[in-house]
């Protein structure tokens, strides 16, 4: 009774057969899908640095707070005799201004627009009345000890605040017992003439109350600064030579790493003895003036510094001719190019080199 079924059987699996073969007996291979692929980040431009347009310390043209900013600075009589060396606290100066004193020598005006955060500052020396013209022009403090009498003179006529360790009540007999005193060290060491010393801490502290702090509104300093002040066109001066007399001669090194200056005299680097470095400067100025003997018996100098007249002015390592003004003794101190151009100094200190009309000033 099975047989009959054999054939049904054989025929449904023929039909099978058939249906498994459609398609004259090929394989079909399935078209592979792409791996999904996650499209790089769009390119996102670095922003430009947002120009700073803040206060800025009037004599280096950095920024500064704007209380900072406002400050009359505070200008001091630096010695530079061999035997008073080193100096002290130079290095922090904004604008030191090196003149011809006497007999060859030279003495220094250091301008600081703070004096906050100096530590000691000296050896401190008398005034002559070039080095009073320069401080007015800064609107300045104006700290020495002692003075030639044309000096005490001018200072008493021309109503000049300023702070004196010989015939004023600011030198003390101990360390911070006044605005000055007498290093035990520096005496010993230097000499009694190249002691007298103070700090920022002590001018700060015995500034008599009521002294007009600030400037008036409307000052201007004149000067013009950049981020580079390298004179476009300029000379190749990575080493300027400026010789004040037979006794003195400044040396200038541009240090490329650096972008500054590096200062030597008396054939050495010139150091802060406050910190063992070799002072550096941005900027090196050389204003070139009538310097005379005043015909007294101390070998006294005259030196115009009011008035106008030619320099060069270096920065970047390369330097350009350029002319200078002060109009008056109460006016800054500017410059401009040969052509008249407002001369732009590079931001950072600033050293300026008077010298007489005959000096032979080199670059190379």
């Amino acid at each position: 009774m099975r047989a009959p079924f054999l054939p049904a059987l054989c025929l449904a699996g023929l039909l099978c057969l058939t249906a498994c073969g459609a398609g004259g007996g090929a394989e079909t291979t399935p078209t592979p899908t792409p791996p999904a692929t996650t499209p790089p980040p769009a390119a996102t431009a670095t922003p430009e640095p947002t120009p700073y347009n803040g206060p800025v310390n009037p004599l280096t043209g950095e920024p500064a707070d704007a209380d900072t900013a406002a400050l009359r600075p505070v200008a001091v009589m630096l010695n530079n005799l061999k035997e008073a060396l080193p100096q002290l606290g130079q290095s922090q100066a904004d604008i030191i201004y090196e003149v011809v004193a006497e007999g060859g020598i030279t003495r220094m005006l250091g301008v600081y627009q703070s004096v906050e955060e100096v530590g000691m500052i000296g050896s401190i020396r008398s005034a002559r009345p070039y080095y009073i013209e320069l401080a007015l022009g800064h609107d300045a403090l104006f700290v020495h000890a002692g003075g030639s009498d044309p000096a005490y003179s001018d200072l008493r006529s021309w109503g000049v605040d300023n702070f004196d360790a010989v015939r004023g009540p600011y030198l003390g007999s101990s360390p911070e017992s006044n605005m000055m005193w007498r290093d035990a060290d520096r005496r010993k060491e230097n000499g009694y003439e190249h002691s007298v010393v103070a700090t920022g801490d002590s001018i700060l502290t015995y500034l008599p109350e009521g002294l007009r702090r600030e400037h008036e509104e409307g000052y201007e300093t004149g000067l013009v600064f950049a981020d580079d002040g390298t004179p476009a066109g300029g000379s190749p001066a990575s080493v300027v030579t400026v010789p004040f007399s037979n006794y003195k001669t400044g040396v200038f090194v541009y240090d490329e790493e650096r972008g500054a200056y590096l200062v030597e005299e008396y054939g050495a680097p010139y150091v802060d003895g406050n910190t063992g470095e070799q002072v550096a400067v941005t900027n090196v100025i050389v204003v070139q003036t009538r310097c005379r003997y005043t015909g007294d018996s101390l070998g006294h100098m005259d030196v115009d510094v009011v008035g106008e007249g030619e320099g060069w002015f270096a920065c970047g390592g390369a330097a350009i001719p350029i002319r200078w003004s002060k109009p008056d003794r109460e006016s800054p101190m500017t410059y401009t190019t040969q052509d008249g151009a407002p001369l732009t100094l590079g931001r950072g200190k600033t050293y300026v080199n008077i010298v007489p009309l005959d000096a032979a000033v080199t670059m190379e």
